[in-house]
């Protein structure tokens, strides 16, 4: 029976990742959101475009920029450009660990230390250093909090559902079969569920940015006069009231977090 659902899943997820690659390319959002969302479509499939269908796809032309502005909506672009830098590194950690044979503690610490050096380094400061005035080295100072808080708490979701499954299906430790990326996948999609709340948090007091719209310059000047043609988001990073609780509080919480999701893995594992 598994092997029916793996496979019902493979399909839906190689449809839903053809239609997002294709509808995303005329949908006026930012160049790193839209891989952002293919990746994440990649992790998760049909949820993935059900996401974006509901979060980022421009109802009607012109309306992209007050159709994101809703605070779920940013959110979950938030949420998503995390899951998807993140996912990248979480991955190759995994697929390393297999190869070279390691396994509990010390796989959860390679796949936490790339996941979180590719979502940081690259996604987040490298592809949106503008947003920083065009400094890498300032992008990163600015985004290591943020993202920090969110990889523990994607973490604290995807730790035990994969720990808990490999113990279940002996053949998802081997990165040659299916069971591996599938099970892989629902580590990721219940990392990305845990991690929302706390992009909530970030989004709100303006640590994260969420969707963005960017236009060609003719299109923006005559859909909406007076608006940047520029790419525009619905916040600015950094500004805004000062947050509560305190990034501290939030970034001990964030580790009691994981500390928890680790242990119920090795509880769940040795059940």
């Amino acid at each position: 029976m598994l092997d029916g659902v793996m496979l019902l899943w493979f399909v839906l997820t190689a449809a839903a990742l053809l239609f997002v690659a294709v509808d995303i390319r005329t949908t006026p959002e930012s160049v790193v959101l839209k891989w952002g969302f293919v990746l994440v479509t990649a992790y998760t499939g049909v949820v993935g475009a059900f996401l974006y269908v509901l979060g980022c796809r421009e109802p009607l032309p012109g309306l992209h920029e007050r159709y994101v502005a809703a605070r779920w909506r940013q959110t979950l672009g938030s949420t998503m450009h995390c899951v998807a830098g993140d996912g990248v590194g979480i991955l190759a950690g995994a697929v390393l660990s297999s190869v070279v044979g390691l396994t509990g503690l010390v796989e959860v610490v390679v796949e936490y230390i790339l996941g979180f050096a590719f979502g940081w380094t690259i996604f987040q400061a490298l592809f949106m250093r503008d947003t920083a005035g065009g400094s890498y080295l300032r992008a990163l100072r600015s985004t290591f909090v943020p993202e920090l808080l969110s990889m523990n708490l994607l973490m604290t979701g995807m730790v035990p559902t994969v720990m808990a499954l490999k113990s279940r299906i002996p053949a998802a430790a081997d990165p040659a079969t299916p069971s591996f990326w599938f099970v892989m996948s629902m580590g990721l999609l219940v990392g990305f569920t845990l991690s929302y709340p706390m992009n909530w948090w970030l989004v709100a007091y303006h640590l994260k940015h969420g969707m963005m719209t960017v236009r060609p310059a003719a299109a923006a000047a005559g859909a909406h006069a007076g608006m940047d043609a520029a790419p525009h988001a619905a916040m600015s990073m950094g500004s805004g009231e000062p947050p509560w609780p305190p990034i501290p509080v939030m970034t001990l919480l964030s580790f009691l977090a994981l500390a928890a999701g680790v242990a119920i893995a090795f509880l769940l594992r040795a059940t």
